[in-house]
Formats: C-alpha cells, structure tokens, sequence
C-alpha cells in the first residue's frame, strides 16, 4: 500500500466507513468546539424528608423552649409512673414512691421523696439477663420502667414455675429492703425482653433513712393508700359542679402545674465548607462553584437534621415516647390490625404515620395477603398511601436492626392540638434558611475561603399521648400465602388420576 493510500485511511484520527474517505468533520472533533450541556451536581443521600414538612415549626426565641404541663401522677393505681427526657434520663416522679406500702404515709413530705428519688440508678438489662437470683443477698429495690420480666420459684411439686410476670410500672424488693438482717431472695427474677429498671441500693436507701426519724420510725408499718382526686389520665382533678339546683354551695378548685416541665434546648448540626478562590474565581460559568457547594452541604445539613429529630437520644422522637404509648406486633410483620392498635394509642386526631421504606413494603405484602387494599390520599400535591384515612409516609432514618425488625410512628401534630411540633430560631444573622445560616470565616494563608453552616432545631412532645409506636415490627418475612378466595394451587393441578380437582 503506497503512502498516499494510508493517509487516505485516517482523517483526524478516523477510519473510514464502508472503506470510503471521510467527507465532513467527526463529532468527536466537533465536540472540542461545543459547550457540552450540564446538569448541577446530584446527590443521593437527599431523600423526601417529609418528618421535615409535616411537622409544624414553632419559634424558640431564646434558643430554649419549656412544655408546661398539668401535673400528671396517679397514687393508688399500683404502678409507677416515671418521667422521660430520652432514653439517657429516666427519672421516678418522687410522688409515685407512694405507691410503695412503706412509703404510703409520705405523701405530704416531698422533701423526703424526692430525695429517695434521687438515690436510683438507671440500668438496661437485655433479654435473657438474671436480675436477681434465688439464694443470693436480697438488698436492692427495682422499679421496673419498661420491659417484661418473670418471677421464677418453685412450684407446687418444686419444679421452677412463673409466680408473677412484672411489666412496665412494676416493682419488686421493697420488703426485702426494709428487713434487717441477711435477707435472701426467695425467687429469681429474669429478664423476658430488654429492660429499663432503676435501683436503689440498701446503702443509699440507708442514709435517706438515718437522715430523717420519720422515715426511720415509718417503714416497718404499711398505711392504707392515700387516695387523691384524680381523673382518668391521672392528672390532678379540677372539681366541677353540673346539674346542682339554684344557690347550691360549690366548691374551689384550680389546676395544678408540673412543678419539672420538660425544656428543650435547640439543637445544632454544623459543618465547615472550604472552597479555594482559584476555583471561586475561574470555574463559576455556567454554574457558581461556592453555592452549588452550600447547596450540597445544606441538603446533608437537613439530613442529619432529621436524622437527629428521630434518633437523638435526647430529643429524638423514638426516645421521647412514653413507654405506655408503645406497643409491639402480634406476630411480627406490621398487619392492619397492629396499626389499627396503634391508632388506638393516638386517637385523638391523628395526622401521619412513618415508617421506614421496607416497613410499608411488609405493610403492603400483609394487606395483600388478606385481600386489602389501602387508598391513596392526596398530600400537598403527592400520592401517598393511607391507612384509615391517615397518609402512610416513607422516612428512611427510622433505623433498622440487625435482626431485621424496625418501628412505625403516628403522630399529631401541631401545637394547637397538643401534639408533636419542631423548633427552631429564626432571623439567624447571615441566615439563608429558616434556622439555618452560612457564617464567612475569612481565607487563610492557603487562598482557601472557609464558610460555617449550622443548623438549629429540636423537637417536642406537647403531652405523651401525641406519638405512638409500633415496635418489633419484622421487614424480612416473605409468607407467600394466598389471598382469601383464591384457589390454592394443590387445587388448580390435576390429580394423580388424571382428572383435576373441583374447587371448592
């Protein structure tokens, strides 16, 4: 092949098509001359976040906001009522101590109360666990904030047997606590579920108790319960007179007032950008360098931000919730009538479910199970699914364990309803969103521009029955069971003879 033949075989770089020279210019060297058309920069880890949008943001002026609420305690029900700030902090209300037969006397002293209240120790237990064990020195009183736990002796014929099962509320050790001498358990204690349990110890019990004669001369004698007004929420009744004749005496009342309202400090989710003013300067055509690089960093700012409003151990959501408003599935995959039972928690006009994307999945595969099919609602412009008339939403922070299980949450929202409600501050100064700022830091040395980006929210629970939780709730599990009214297929397949089966 001559010289002149080979240079007819490549122009700019192109082989010929069909053995024929090339005749107008490539788009790959076209291209060296456009300006190629882009789209800004994508980011996967942006979700809907719709706890976000559908929570109603009040203004903590201050950075501090305080939920005052009636005061809520009920002596003489037999269990214990605690007060939560998350999971972290779980308190004994002094007052509840009454319910224990050697306190019951003490109801008029807070003082004495409240400093045995102060004596406990939070303690988790996992499932499985010993708390006691029979035989060993009895000196410690538990009080039983959340879990199931069985009291384990023997029976009749001496094999081991259930004498009691302790849940939420509970408590065991009192009596063996107030016995002098070297007092053994009788029984063993062991855990059923995970458990949050506060003790006190005889050590601490005894130096309240050398402190005050009172005490010292009250805990070998029972009282009967005080009985104090209450209504059925256990909070302090206002006394009301309907239907009395005409200048019939009536009695005064007021309400009273938690002397220890919740407070909520705002919150903060910063992060430090740092952006070189050579690229600030020379690459901003078509696209500003600096505010496609805040705009990435405020979207993982509103991440974490709701990531924080539903697992931070403080004011977290799923920490917030009251025990008593948590209740766990009857077999494990979230069926219609779990969440039926937990609307029931939160009754009171309820606003929004959410669950994790895989937990409305198992929703789904159990309502298709027994032929149900939920509606969809219109929310804001979306097509959601419902359930009862209240929207199904997708929230990929609620977290999914191991053993893959995970939790769906209803709420009431808004303050006006008393329900759950977000706070932030606004008029932040450098303030690009509401709570959220862009601060300049200077450049240093290096030419590199820093900015600071903080975020500034919380979350509150107006009154406990607000929120609600349906616990344990199994994402894994794949029944391909068939629809009520449809033909198994044993029944649709022909029978060993030769014939098929009739259906039912």
């Amino acid at each position: 092949m001559t010289e002149t033949a080979q240079a007819d075989t490549s122009v700019n770089g192109q082989q010929p098509q069909n053995g024929q020279p090339q005749l107008t210019l490539a788009t790959a060297a076209a291209r060296n001359l456009a300006t190629t058309t882009k789209s800004v920069p994508q980011m996967q880890e942006i979700t809907s976040r719709w706890l976000l949008r559908v929570l109603p943001w009040i203004e903590a002026t201050g950075g501090t906001f305080r939920v005052n609420r009636r005061a809520n305690y009920t002596v003489g029900d037999g269990r214990i009522t605690f007060r939560m700030n998350g999971d972290e902090s779980i308190n004994v209300i002094p007052k509840e101590l009454c319910e224990l037969p050697m306190l019951k006397k003490f109801i008029d002293q807070p003082a004495i109360l409240e400093q045995i209240a102060s004596q406990f120790e939070l303690q988790d237990v996992e499932a499985g666990s010993t708390i006691v064990q029979e035989g060993d020195n009895a000196n410690q009183l538990f009080l039983i904030a959340h879990g199931k736990l069985n009291k384990i002796g023997p029976g009749k014929y001496g094999e081991p047997t259930v004498l009691d099962t302790i849940s939420d509320g509970g408590y065991f050790g009192d009596r063996e606590l107030v016995i002098e001498g070297n007092d053994k358990w009788t029984y063993t204690v062991k855990a059923v579920t995970s458990c949050k349990v506060l003790v006190l110890s005889e050590q601490a019990f005894q130096r309240v108790r050398d402190e005050h004669p009172s005490l010292r001369e009250s805990i070998d004698r029972f009282r009967d319960s005080l009985e104090l007004a209450q209504n059925e929420h256990g909070e302090a009744l206002i006394k009301l007179s309907a239907g009395h004749a005409q200048e019939h005496p009536m009695e005064g009342t007021f309400a009273d007032y938690d002397l220890h309202p919740r407070e909520y400090q705002l919150s903060v989710a910063q992060a430090p950008l740092r952006v070189h003013t050579r690229v600030a300067d020379l690459f901003n055509n078509p696209m500003n360098q600096v505010e496609e690089q805040l705009r990435l960093t405020i979207e993982a700012l509103r991440e974490t931000q709701e990531d924080q409003l539903m697992n931070n151990t403080d004011f977290g959501l799923l920490h917030q919730t009251e025990f008593s408003q948590r209740i766990s599935t009857r077999t494990g995959p979230p069926t219609p009538d779990d969440l039926d039972e937990l609307l029931a928690t939160v009754w009171k006009d309820p606003d929004v479910f959410l669950a994790h994307p895989r937990a409305i999945a198992a929703f789904g595969r159990e309502c298709n199970r027994r032929g149900i099919y939920p509606h969809s609602i219109d929310l804001n412009g979306h097509k959601v699914p419902a359930w009862r008339g209240v929207p199904l939403l997708p929230c990929n922070k609620i977290p999914v364990t191991g053993y893959q299980t995970s939790s769906i949450v209803l709420m009431r929202t808004g303050l006006d309803k008393q329900g759950v409600v977000g706070l932030h501050q606004t008029g932040l100064p450098d303030e690009v969103q509401p709570g959220l700022n862009v601060r300049f830091m200077g450049i240093d040395e290096k030419a590199i521009m820093s900015y600071l980006v903080s975020a500034y929210y919380s979350a509150a629970v107006m009154v406990p029955d607000a929120i609600g939780i349906l616990e344990n709730v199994e994402i894994s599990r794949f029944d391909d069971v068939p629809a009520p009214g449809t033909p198994k297929p044993s029944e649709s397949q022909e029978s060993p003879s030769g014939s098929s089966k009739k259906s039912k």
